[in-house]
């Protein structure tokens, strides 16, 4: 798990950049790999890296690599779980006998590049954001993975009069380059206040700075005096024959390949659970680790549940205890840290649990994110779709939107101010991309299905996001078995009735695969135990945030929503976790006024 930073302009041109620019992007960012830093670059393009080690972190698996004298240079952030069979087929096609100079993935990526050059990325299984710069076809090609685990960020503008690319693997890097503007985006900006999300498609929350998308492919010709560009798409991949058992224990055990300490995630519930029960009827010895509220004595609490499963595998368990203390401080640290609003209050918790995994040595994490949103796990947002079904289906991505809200569009007039709303255009591009979106998850003729595969489009990307930034400020690399393009595409195959079913009684099943995989494997307690993600009093704990408010976010937000939001947060959660969020992002909060200090160690 590496972080990625490079410029590049036309070949025939040289890349006038003010010095030590692309260092400071690179190191922008050394918590994605704080292992190693180097830099390749020549007239006309330049990318830098940060190296986190977990596959052969001898020298030999240092990047960017360079292959074919010099002409191919390819970084890439990620892992790549069917590295032996690519590094098999790439052995029996090559010409003359094919010597790689590491056990490192990377370079297998490298190779498969070199020899099936785009075609590469669908033979590929894993997580990845990449960059490739092919000297000799003056082309840069930049890529992720098609569930969108690990991302890249894309600028396009001109310094001095030329034009220039400039890519990251964060936000923060790229507004190291000084042409990068800061200028918001007023329709992302509203476009998170509805969805707590801090992409809109390709949008950022700033103006000139877009995502690639997950499986988006993009191609530059930098030959061409306007860095002309291609996009594709790449897909997942096709289904594999086998139960749910089989294809998710499958994807375990490659997600538990790894040179350094691995551990995991443990909620108690029944995603976590299952995957540290086939991580260690695979072999691995875990250490676990949960987070929960300090002093909590609920028996069916997290900490509870995790600590009976701990028990059953034999883990080593952790328990990080939040306090508010805690969460308001690495709450805005994270926030600054990272230059955008905070997605769900999740994020504090899991970063948490991250830096209590790198103090211990673990720098690979298992996590069950991916399954409510493949194998249906949302019993209200599933039933409210049920019902929406059954009234008719008008306008699915409309409803997607509006039922899943947390500042409703028809409230906005009240909350944005008038030259802020309209700036973003009433949402009508929120609207628009939603109802684009549902129309490519309609394939197919079972309806609630189709509602379920635009959780996983919308829904589970910001979940990934959320994974990635939390643990990478911690130097840990965090791992998705479920949210793998062979489960998912299994899980796809799957009958909406085989993951989601409105019984009889009136009563709902969710994720009824996973359960029954999970028989015979896990407590029958913790196999039938409801979803509960992270149950902190995230509501309790904004108020210190709250009451540090600065009347500088009224060219955004108008002074009704300011004042109910100060007055009690609590009892307008959902209005005022997002309006705080844009605050902080925005500077509109006098950190000085909150209390962030560590807490003083025992005498």
């Amino acid at each position: 798990m590496c972080g990625i930073a490079g410029i590049v302009t036309c070949a025939h041109d040289s890349l006038h950049i003010p010095g030590g620019v692309l260092e400071r992007m690179r190191d922008r960012i050394a918590h994605r790999g704080p292992d190693d830093a180097a830099m390749w670059r020549n007239n006309h393009a330049a990318i830098g890296f940060r190296r986190l080690a977990i596959l052969d972190p001898t020298d030999a698996g240092a990047q960017p690599i360079v292959l074919r004298s010099g002409r191919l240079i390819v970084a890439y952030n990620g892992e790549l779980y069917n590295d032996a069979e690519l590094r098999a087929q790439l052995r029996r096609e090559a010409r003359e006998p094919l010597r790689f100079q590491s056990s490192c993935d990377a370079e297998t990526v490298a190779r498969a590049w070199e020899r099936w050059g785009l075609d590469a990325l669908d033979r590929s299984r894993g997580m990845f954001a990449l960059a490739v710069l092919d000297l000799d076809a003056k082309r840069l090609t930049l890529a992720r993975d098609p569930l969108g685990i690990k991302p890249m960020y894309l600028w396009r503008g001109s310094w001095r009069g030329r034009p220039q690319l400039a890519f990251a693997s964060e936000l923060s890097a790229l507004l190291e380059h000084p042409a990068v503007s800061r200028e918001p985006d007023p329709v992302a900006v509203s476009a998170y206040l509805t969805t707590i999300r801090t992409t809109v498609a390709e949008r950022t929350l700033f103006r000139d700075i877009r995502a690639i998308t997950p499986g988006q492919v993009v191609e530059f010709d930098l030959g061409d005096d306007r860095l002309s560009e291609t996009t594709r798409r790449l897909t997942l991949a096709p289904p594999t024959t086998g139960d749910t058992a089989e294809v998710l224990g499958d994807s375990v055990r490659r997600h538990l390949r790894s040179d350094r300490p691995i551990c995991a995630m443990l909620s108690g519930g029944l995603d976590s659970a299952l995957i540290c029960r086939l991580a260690t009827d695979a072999g691995a010895t875990l250490r676990t680790y949960c987070a929960g509220v300090a002093d909590c004595v609920d028996p069916d609490a997290d900490f509870a549940r995790a600590q009976e499963m701990a028990s059953a595998i034999g883990s080593t368990h952790t328990e990080t205890r939040v306090d508010a203390q805690a969460f308001a401080r690495v709450w805005t640290d994270t926030a600054a840290r990272l230059a955008t609003p905070l997605s769900t209050p999740n994020e504090v918790a899991i970063r948490l649990v991250a830096r209590a995994m790198r103090a211990d040595g673990c720098v690979v994490a298992l996590s069950g994110e991916g399954a409510d949103e493949l194998f249906a796990g949302y019993e209200s947002p599933m039933r409210a779709a049920a019902a929406h079904i059954e009234a008719g289906n008008h306008n699915p991505g409309a409803f997607q939107l509006d039922s899943n809200a947390w500042i409703a569009r028809a409230a906005k007039r009240g909350v944005l101010a008038p030259d802020a709303f309209r700036s973003a255009e009433h949402d009508e591009h929120l609207l628009q991309h939603y109802i684009a979106t549902f129309a490519e998850c309609a394939a197919g003729n079972e309806p609630l299905a189709a509602h379920l595969r635009f959780h996983r489009r919308i829904n589970l990307v910001g979940l990934l996001a959320r994974l990635d930034t939390s643990t990478m400020l911690e130097g840990v690399e965090g791992r998705t078995p479920i949210a793998d393009r062979v489960v998912a595409a299994h899980a796809e195959s799957l009958p909406i009735a085989d993951r989601f079913a409105i019984n009889a009684d009136g009563t709902s099943s969710t994720k009824i695969a996973l359960r029954n995989a999970a028989r015979g494997r896990l407590p029958a307690a913790i196999i039938r135990r409801p979803k509960a993600s992270f149950p902190l009093p995230f509501a309790d704990w904004m108020s210190p945030v709250a009451n540090a408010l600065s009347p500088e976010i009224t060219d955004w937000i108008t002074p009704a929503a300011i004042a109910m939001v100060r007055a009690n947060p609590k009892a307008c959660w959902p209005l005022a976790w997002p309006i705080l969020n844009l605050a902080l992002w925005l500077g509109a909060v006098d950190l000085n006024r909150i209390d962030l200090q560590e807490p003083a160690a025992a005498a």
